[in-house]
């Protein structure tokens, strides 16, 4: 990882993992892909390594995050899609040329179509997005339970009543804050 930027938020699902790349989108925002070659990393990160990366395709990178959150929202709220986010989501879904390739592990790995292509690792991450958007993979969407996150994540436990997008970070912070908040009365009520 290159120093001076704030570490990736990696997932199990592809396209909320995007979505992390800006995280606390209701309080201070962290902004984890700020520079082209940032998102150059965290698609190598991926599976979905690409030579290099625009200023453009950045741009791209971004509106298809914000594009899939909105929808993921949306699905997680069970509101209706926002037409825009859809249109996006599958603009890049068709740009691309990416193949799903079966290593001799028994695994699926992406053979992006160009090495420098941007676009076919969008689209890679587009079709992710529409698989559980549409309600195809195991599991449900939902909010974090964090008020300055309330990011989209993809609930694949057997109950499918998670609270936080990562209980290593949301999870782990709001159950800090209720620690001291207990701990702050329980020394006003020793008073």
């Amino acid at each position: 990882m290159r120093t001076g930027f704030p570490d990736f938020r990696l997932g199990n699902v592809l396209a909320t993992s995007f979505t992390g790349t800006l995280s606390e989108r209701h309080g201070n925002a962290v902004e984890r892909i700020p520079v082209p070659q940032r998102l150059v990393d965290w698609l190598a990160v991926n599976g979905l390594a690409v030579d290099s990366c625009t200023t453009a395709q950045l741009d791209l990178a971004r509106e298809l995050r914000e594009s899939i959150h909105a929808a993921a929202t949306a699905a997680a709220l069970q509101d209706a899609l926002p037409a825009d986010a859809v249109r996006v989501i599958n603009d890049c879904s068709v740009q691309g040329r990416a193949a799903a390739v079966l290593t001799p592990e028994g695994k699926r790995r992406w053979r992006l179509g160009s090495a420098s292509s941007v676009e076919d690792a969008l689209s890679v991450i587009a079709a992710d997005a529409i698989s559980i958007i549409a309600g195809e993979r195991d599991g449900k969407l939902a909010l974090c339970a964090s008020p300055t996150c309330r990011a989209a994540f993809f609930d694949t436990s057997r109950s499918r009543t998670r609270k936080w997008c990562d209980m290593n970070t949301c999870g782990n912070r709001q159950k800090k804050a209720r620690f001291h908040a207990n701990q702050r009365t329980s020394a006003r009520s020793a008073e």
